[in-house]
């Protein structure tokens, strides 16, 4: 009996993403489309839905980020274990890249819910032996390597995982694309459907689109300009060959180049952005296109911390079948929430003090800021007008820990976290701060349940969702964020955290409005008025917690995008 079985019989829907991040100890992803990835398997395995999540094996991980004593950040490769975390399936099928056929070989992992439910993920491996040497490494690191390794490696998802499934017996109705990088799919798809010929009336395409897009469904995550991949049509024609006519895909990934997402847009039927914000301004950018808004949702269970978790328990028993129970939270009793938050925060400090050697103080609140590390995300805000911090702090001192990894090719990045690191040294008389290197799911579980106050600076609209202020709030944490992505919509000021500047403030005034909010409101009331703090962590927890979860993201996408 093959462990694909069970599967097999019911699994309608393939979810296809660039990175997943199910484990710490298995390394295929980034950031926060991956975390977003693994929560949802998590809430897919908790609500039973017919699902099997592809991606590829990335047996070098990411990154494992070291910190040079100036803050420089050196890159190693992050590998882990694919043999003894997954189970070798006994199927392969072969893409054509650059003339030569590559063989991808399917490994098993099952993620099984503590309610009973459980998906499978699929990881494509080409590190076999029937590979050139140079196809072998295609599948080993995630977004390693130049754009022609990136279109090779979006070949092994959308193509291959498409045949993947086929091969090993899956019957799929729907497609879910994570993202552009798996838009070679639906084009995979389209090639069953050819029209017998073309009249003007139907177009210049000589493909039915039609049951491709009924069975396609893309949720986009940026509303960055970098982020969309686009590939030269001479790198598509050396990559892929005759896979698809050149003049037929100019009609649909764009006229200069292919745009994987634009390809994603006219090949799905379904499509979305991730934050009702990040909708409106995905259809600024594509006009033309209807698109639909539904807000990320992180799994509560896997970011709340164990002792919050008993308390919920005692509230809403069945919180982590119904995670809209958290509306309970605010019963909760006070000197029970702050002895489990006093218990969280001890985490962190000892985790802070084993891995920098700075010790934080649990009698003074932490700010928090962990975020890939790169310019329109703006870690660098706080520390706009040092004088002014130092100043802050002179009347209430407070402490900052910071994470986050810039990507490899990101020297903007790169240098943000240098310059970080020359801020705190600058600071480290008045403000105590501590940056936490290799930030991964576990050191994330640390920050967002073990600080007081959680800080997100985005330039707007350029934040898609932002699921880290969720993740805080489920352990009582207030957000001090810009009015970008998710927080549009959560933000009660005074209530769920505070604003940082109105919606639509000039971004050139968020610092001084940061400032004037951690002085006037923030820092006071934590220092002041004990019984508020705790009043305004379990409006958090019963306010945010209890609807931005990744079960209500989910029912939404069963409810309106699969069963359309």
């Amino acid at each position: 009996m093959s462990p694909l079985d069970p599967f097999l019989a019911h699994s309608r829907i393939a979810y296809l993403t660039m990175e997943i991040a199910l484990d710490p100890l298995i390394r295929t992803y980034a950031g926060g489309l991956g975390v977003l990835a693994g929560d949802t398997a998590r809430s897919c395995a908790d609500l039973r839905l017919p699902i099997v999540f592809v991606t590829l094996a990335s047996r070098q991980g990411y990154l494992r980020q070291e910190l040079g004593p100036d803050g420089i950040q050196i890159d190693h490769p992050d590998p882990w274990d694919l043999e003894g975390r997954t189970i070798p399936l006994d199927a392969a099928v072969a893409v054509r890249i650059e003339g030569r056929s590559v063989w991808i070989r399917p490994w098993l992992h099952i993620h099984t819910s503590s309610l009973g439910g459980a998906v499978p993920t699929i990881f494509l491996d080409t590190h076999l032996a029937a590979n050139e040497p140079e196809d072998r490494v295609i599948t080993d690191r995630l977004y390693g390597g130049d754009s022609t390794l990136r279109l090779k490696q979006e070949v092994i998802l959308g193509v291959g995982g498409e045949r993947i499934l086929r091969a090993l017996g899956f019957e799929i109705e729907t497609y879910h694309l994570n993202e552009g990088h798996a838009a070679l799919l639906p084009l995979a798809l389209l090639r069953r459907y050819p029209r017998n010929s073309v009249r003007p009336s139907e177009g210049p395409l000589s493909y039915d689109l039609d049951p491709v897009r009924e069975c396609c469904v893309f949720t986009t995550h940026t509303p960055v300009e970098a982020g969309h991949d686009r590939f030269p049509y001479e790198l598509v024609k050396q990559v892929m060959g005759e896979f698809f006519e050149l003049d037929q895909l100019r009609h649909l990934a764009g006229r200069d180049v292919l745009n994987m997402t634009r390809l994603a847009l006219n090949l799905s039927d379904w499509v979305n952005g991730v934050a009702v914000r990040h909708a409106e301004t995905t259809r600024k950018m594509f006009p033309g296109y209807r698109i639909h808004a539904i807000t990320n949702g992180v799994h509560a269970p896997t970011w709340t911390h164990p002792r919050f978790g008993e308390l919920f328990q005692q509230v809403a028993p069945e919180w982590t079948h119904d995670h809209d129970m958290l509306i309970r939270a605010d019963r909760l009793p006070d000197d029970k929430v702050w002895a489990a938050h006093e218990e969280a925060k001890a985490a962190l400090i000892d985790e802070t003090r084993r891995r920098v050697g700075i010790s934080l103080r649990s009698d003074q609140p932490i700010l928090a800021f962990a975020r890939r590390m790169t310019g329109y995300k703006r870690p660098d805000l706080l520390f706009s007008d040092l004088e002014r911090l130092r100043a802050i702090a002179a009347k209430h001192p407070f402490q900052i820990v910071m994470a986050g990894k810039a990507h490899p090719h990101d020297r903007d990045g790169k240098a943000m976290i240098k310059l970080i690191h020359a801020h705190a040294r600058a600071l480290a008389k008045h403000v105590p701060i501590a940056f936490l290197p290799a930030y991964d799911m576990n050191v994330a579980k640390l920050l967002v349940s073990g600080a007081d106050v959680w800080l997100n600076t985005p330039v707007p609209p350029m934040e898609a969702s932002g699921t880290s202020g969720m993740k805080a709030a489920l352990n009582g944490l207030p957000n001090l964020s810009v009015l970008d992505g998710w927080w549009s919509e959560a933000c009660e000021e005074g209530v769920t955290g505070w604003s940082i500047g109105d919606d639509g403030s000039p971004a050139a005034d968020h610092a001084t409005n940061l400032y004037d909010k951690l002085e006037t409101a923030v820092l006071p009331t934590w220092y002041n008025d004990r019984p508020r703090w705790i009043w305004l962590m379990k409006q958090c927890i019963a306010r945010i917690g209890s609807r931005f979860h990744s079960q209500r993201m989910m029912r939404r996408y069963a409810a309106e995008a699969y069963l359309r």
